[in-house]
This record gives structure tokens, C-alpha cells and sequence, in this order.
């Protein structure tokens, strides 16, 4: 059937239109499927990385779970410590290799290696994030500056460590701060501030009977 003239003129407004805009047409059609084909490697490729990363983890865990009292086996501190490495040279920027290494560094201080439990605990800090998409947990953050704290303090270096703790606002481990801004007071020789910050960490809620043991020994010291 022909044609009549209302469709005539429909037909070449198309055709006319489709050698205007037809190569760009085309050209946004193929530029989006690019993006959308990187983007979904991308995402398949980041959940890969992500579940790799939470596997090696997941095998610290194993090995650190001892029944209270009893310690990680030679070998399977060794194996923690190796699983931390890993994680830091593979997957540097997830969550797993700060914890990682924050196991690895627990490892090196039982095994009496304070420096490299030192380096592991700076790494940590020196890896978290602040961003406005990724940020690191703070308890994790105050948890490696409190046990980097002691770890110097181990070391004889206390100047250092209570240069640390000063820097640190310990928002809910007040307790522990104090406590360890304490030790780090008795070992300096200042035992009066000492014995007023062990009681501040009492009244931050600490019950450790340790911690009353120094209170104790400093009141009996006169």
C-alpha cells in the first residue's frame, strides 16, 4: 500500500534526524556499555580482592583462638605473622590487614620481639582512614596507640610513650589511658601524679585488681 504524504514526511524527518545525531547516538551507546562493563569488572574484581583478604583473616582467627591461659603455638604464632604480611603486601588498604596486624604485633610482644611488634602497630597507624567514604573504627585506633604505648614503655624508652599519650584523646578508653599514663609515671620516677592518675582510672570505671595492686605498692612506698 502507499505511502500517503503524512508518512512521506514522517519518514524522511527520521531519516533526517538519524544522519544528524545517528554516529552520536551510537557513540553514547558504546561509551556506556564500556563504563558499564569496567565498572561491573571493577565491582567483581574489588569483591574478589575483598573476599581473599577476609579468607586470610578468617585463618588468623583460627590460630589465635586458644582456650584462656594458654598460648598460640610456635608455629602458629609464626603462621599469624606470615598471614599479617600478607595481607599488608596484598591488600593493604582493607580493614583485614589492620587488624592483621595488630594480631601480628600481639604475636612479636609474646615472643618478646618489641620491635617488631612496635613497627607493627605503626604500620597500623600509619594505614588507617579518614575519609568521608572509608574511615577506620576509633576503638581500633586507640586500641594499637594504647598497646604501641606499652610496647615503648617495655622498650625503656618512657619519654617516648608518654610523648604518645599525650597527642591522644582516649574518648572510652580513658581507664586504660590512665592506667598506662600511670606506669609510665612510675617508671619516670613521678610517683605522686602517678598514684592520681591510677585513681582517675578507677573512677573512669576500671575495676582491675592489678591496678589496685599499684596503688597498694606506691601507698606503701609512703
Amino acid at each position: 500500500m502507499a505511502l500517503n504524504a503524512a508518512e512521506e514526511e514522517s519518514i524522511e524527518a527520521v531519516r533526517k534526524w538519524w544522519d544528524e545525531n545517528g554516529k552520536f547516538l551510537i557513540t553514547v551507546v558504546v561509551c556506556g556499555a564500556v563504563i558499564w562493563g569496567g565498572w561491573t569488572f571493577w565491582q567483581s574484581s574489588r569483591n574478589a580482592t575483598a573476599d581473599a583478604a577476609s579468607d586470610l583473616y578468617e585463618e588468623i582467627l583460627v590460630l589465635v583462638a586458644v582456650e584462656p591461659g594458654t598460648e598460640v603455638s610456635t608455629g602458629d604464632s609464626s603462621r599469624v605473622m606470615e598471614l599479617a604480611q600478607e595481607l599488608k603486601s596484598d591488600h593493604s588498604a582493607s580493614v583485614y590487614a589492620l587488624y592483621g596486624a595488630l594480631f601480628s604485633a600481639q604475636q612479636a610482644v609474646i615472643a618478646g620481639d618489641l620491635d617488631s611488634a612496635e613497627q607493627e602497630l605503626q604500620w597500623l597507624l600509619d594505614n588507617t582512614k579518614d575519609g568521608m567514604f572509608s574511615r577506620t573504627d576509633e576503638g581500633l585506633i586507640l586500641t594499637a596507640n594504647l598497646r604501641l604505648g606499652r610496647v615503648i614503655l617495655a622498650m625503656g624508652d618512657s619519654q617516648r610513650a608518654l610523648d604518645l599519650i599525650d597527642g591522644i584523646n582516649p574518648r572510652t578508653f580513658e581507664a586504660d589511658f590512665a592506667e598506662l599514663r600511670g606506669d609510665i609515671y612510675v617508671d619516670l620516677g613521678r610517683t605522686v601524679e602517678a598514684k592520681d592518675v591510677y585513681t582517675a582510672a578507677q573512677q573512669a570505671g576500671s575495676s582491675s585488681a592489678f591496678l589496685q595492686m599499684k596503688l597498694d605498692e606506691l601507698a606503701s612506698d609512703g
